[in-house]
């Protein structure tokens, strides 16, 4: 079967790119449908297989932006067949855009016989993309609005997902939440929320973190709310807070390869390669000035999204680069200004509950740019790399599954961890009064053996009833247990329907 539009240039090509979710293939068909995990295509409006303009004409106007394919082939094809198909239409929308990511990929100019008339175009269709207000070229009329810049640019589709999340407002809901709580209740939901997130960001990473690097991120995480603009130094200082060894401190972002690794020893062990050095320098950049303003012009959990992953893969440190990519969602976060008086969604909660989906969201890039790195052990501890692809794979990449991913754990982090942490605060505080209020019981022991109780299902074990039984009368036990059925049973009340 014939490939067409993105699926031929990456074929005939031999192009460094992620593989295409649907590719375009020519089979007997009228109109384009999808068909299984393909774009079918008639075979009557499918270029022919050497008119390699032809099928980036095609993918633009039916596959939507690709910058990792457009990136390498564009350049390939000659400049007189831009002109050519310019001249016969000078005013084509497809041309237009193919000419204008040409001049900015290879810096030569194209000709023209006729000035461009009529109104700006955007590169990237609103109705399919999200996008953000973007640069305009004067010359091709194209307004680039994509989610970055031509050094550097992540696509998110607007999926049936991705909108349904964007509809929930799950930022406006997290706002109403907090305010709806007592004073004293939001503080200690909060206080919660900062130790949680702080907890769980390090077991990710498979660390306890002490009780001094735990006080330093909480105390990070509290700074974010500062909005302090991404930088460099900031980084740095950032990492300096989080990792545990004092080897691995940084100065700067990383002068040498670095890499993942799984279970397996040796070559066979890397299983993610991010970008060399100066690639990662340079992209960081980039990544950095997204930060600093897409917050305030796009949904907040899009860019912080789009902004924790792409540093995670990028990867611009030799240690502490998961913990930062998860501080980083909640820093976008207060930098849009969506979170007031000191609001955190515990996101890495909700992500250590979720580590496979995590981990598949982080391989829909890492494991395809795998296979363009050679790797070649030395000794022990010591590997080659060699990289065999073109750098616009990791300038340009497919953010949409991480995004969802983003948003979904979002969501998660209000919907379940804050509110079941509520409910939580709320059966405490009512099994300790009902018991103070009836029992002469030492302050330190009512409270262990009420949390004990609720994290057991409203049960006093009978090892617990031991450890207590010389300084806490029997029935003491019976009535906590007994009011935390009690509480329990209005708590399924009010969530279960009539």
């Amino acid at each position: 079967m014939q490939a067409a539009g993105y699926a031929l240039l990456h074929q005939q090509l031999q192009l460094t790119a992620v593989p295409l979710r649907l590719p375009a293939i020519v089979q007997p068909v009228t109109r384009l449908e999808l068909i299984g995990q393909t774009m079918a295509v008639p075979p009557a409006i499918a270029p022919a297989a050497d008119d390699l303009l032809g099928h980036v004409l095609f993918a633009l106007k039916h596959e939507g932006i690709n910058l990792t394919i457009l990136a390498q082939a564009l350049p390939r094809i000659p400049a007189a067949d831009f002109e050519r198909m310019l001249q016969a239409a000078p005013n084509g929308i497809y041309i237009r855009k193919a000419c204008y990511l040409r001049e900015a990929f290879t810096g030569e100019l194209l000709t023209q016989h006729t000035s461009v008339r009529g109104s700006f175009i955007q590169l990237f269709d609103p109705e399919r993309y999200i996008t953000r207000p973007g640069e305009r070229n004067s010359k091709w009329r194209v307004e680039f609005n994509g989610l970055g810049d031509l050094t550097y640019c992540a696509t998110v589709e607007r999926t049936p997902e991705i909108t349904d999340l964007l509809v929930h407002d799950i930022l406006g809901r997290a706002r109403a939440f907090i305010e709806s709580l007592p004073p004293v209740m939001m503080d200690r939901a909060i206080n919660w929320a900062y130790l949680h997130e702080t907890k769980d960001s390090f077991a990710i990473e498979r660390e306890a973190p002490s009780e001094d690097k735990s006080r330093r991120f909480i105390q990070l995480l509290r700074q974010a709310h500062e909005r302090q603009p991404l930088t460099e130094d900031y980084l740095v200082a950032l990492q300096n807070a989080t990792v545990m060894n004092p080897y691995d401190l940084a100065a700067a972002f990383r002068h040498e390869q670095n890499h993942l690794a799984g279970s397996l020893q040796g070559a066979a062990g890397v299983t993610y390669v991010p970008p060399q050095p100066d690639l990662c320098r340079e992209l960081m950049e980039s990544l950095m000035r997204f930060a600093n303003e897409a917050p305030l012009q796009i949904d907040p959990l899009v860019a912080a999204g789009v902004i924790s992953f792409g540093f995670v893969l990028i990867h611009p440190f030799m240690d502490g680069n998961g913990r930062l990519s998860r501080f980083l969602i909640h820093q976008a976060l207060c930098n849009a200004g969506a979170l007031e008086n000191g609001l955190l969604l515990p996101v890495s909660v909700a992500m250590k509950r979720e580590e496979r989906r995590y981990l598949e969201a982080l391989q829909t890039f890492s494991r395809p740019v795998r296979d363009f790195w050679d790797v070649q052990w030395i000794d022990f501890g010591q590997l080659a790399f060699q990289f065999r692809g073109d750098n616009a794979v990791y300038r340009y990449w497919d953010a949409t599954p991480c995004v969802a991913f983003t948003m979904a754990m979002a969501k998660h982090a209000l919907e379940v961890e804050l509110r079941e942490e509520m409910a939580f605060l709320e059966g405490y505080d009512a099994v300790y009064q009902a018991v103070d209020e009836r029992y002469d019981v030492r302050g330190s022991e009512l409270a262990n053996l009420v949390m004990m109780c609720l994290t057991n299902g409203g049960i006093v074990s009978k090892h617990r009833r031991k450890q207590y039984q010389y300084t806490v009368p029997e029935e003491v036990f019976d009535f906590i247990e007994r009011i935390a059925q009690q509480v329990f049973a209005a708590q399924r009340a009010e969530i279960e329907p009539e």
